[in-house]
């Protein structure tokens, strides 16, 4: 259990050593963060192509979406214009 104060006063904090040497550990794997590993490329391009066509198709979709709109909106243009007797 831990002593929060003594006599109204608080205790002294101890000051924690400093450990100038990292982990050994981590610095086997301090080269391997900064790059991915070659067993995983086969993942990556399986990935990468699906992100591809996604954006492909969100485009395709974008682009008929706005001729549709273009194609009905002149058509109401037309309709419009034949109503009121404009030429």
């Amino acid at each position: 259990m831990e002593v929060l104060a003594i006599d109204d006063a608080a205790p002294a904090h101890p000051n924690p050593e400093p450990n100038s040497e990292p982990d050994p550990a981590w610095r086997q794997w301090q080269g391997r963060v900064k790059q991915l590993d070659a067993r995983w490329w086969p993942l990556w391009v399986v990935l990468g192509i699906i992100v591809v066509f996604l954006v492909l198709t969100v485009g395709v979709l974008i682009g008929a979406l706005v001729l549709v709109v273009k194609i009905v909106s002149g058509i109401l243009g037309a309709l419009g214009r034949l109503i009121t007797g404009d030429s």
